[in-house]
Parts: C-alpha cells; structure tokens; sequence
C-alpha cells in the first residue's frame, strides 16, 4: 500500500492538495483536499508531529479530519503505528465511494520522517 501526496495548492485561507492511495489493482485519487484556515482539523503536519512526540506510545485511537480525509493512528506493541486512511470525494460534485487504505510505519525514526516531509509539502510559502 503506497499513499502519495502532490499538487499542493496554498492560498490565505485554504491548502489544496491531492491524495492517492495504490496497492495491487486498486487506485484511489482525490485531486482536491481541501483544508480551510477556518475548520477545525488543524494542521495535518501538525498531527503526524504529536504522534512522533508520543513515540512511546498511547492507548486510544487518534483522528485527523477534513472533509474528504480522514487519518486514523494507532499504537500497537513493538513500536508500530497503525495509519488508516479514508478517503472520499466531495459528494456534493458526484457518485459517493470511500476508500480506507491501511499503512504501517515505525514510531521512532520512520514516523518523525513522515512528519518532517509532511511538513515540508504543507509549508506555507
């Protein structure tokens, strides 16, 4: 399972990127994910930062959302983080589908690594 992320779009109020999730014959792309300065999701570099902060680990399940991504994490034993990507398409524009797509990464290195490159496609110019 491989998610990408490209085409990132910044203006004053909103980050605009694609988001595209492949494994085996399956390929799922949401071109426009959009993140407002006004919603409540937050920084999604942010999120993937305090993950990498706890990498000793945490009990319950952690939600990042916006309105076409959803980014679950959780902590399973041996230091493996769990990511569980839903992704859908903005259904007032068409066909509703949804696509949750699993990765699994480190906590130490692996996932501060993540969180860095997120980081550096989000920034602001």
């Amino acid at each position: 399972m491989t998610i990408r992320l490209s085409g990132r779009r910044i203006d004053d109020d909103e980050t605009v990127f694609a988001i595209e999730a492949r494994a085996h014959e399956l390929r799922a792309t949401i071109p426009d994910v959009t993140v407002s300065i006004y919603d409540l999701a937050g920084d999604l570099s942010a999120f993937l930062g305090r993950l990498a902060d706890d990498f000793r680990g945490w009990s319950e399940s952690r939600t990042w959302h916006a309105d076409q991504l959803t980014l679950e994490a959780g902590f399973h034993s041996g230091g493996h983080i769990e990511l569980t990507w839903k992704m859908r398409p903005d259904f007032y524009r068409g066909p509703t589908w949804e696509v949750s797509a699993t990765t699994w990464i480190e906590a130490g290195q692996q996932l501060t690594t993540l969180a860095s490159d997120v980081r550096t496609f989000l920034a602001r110019p």
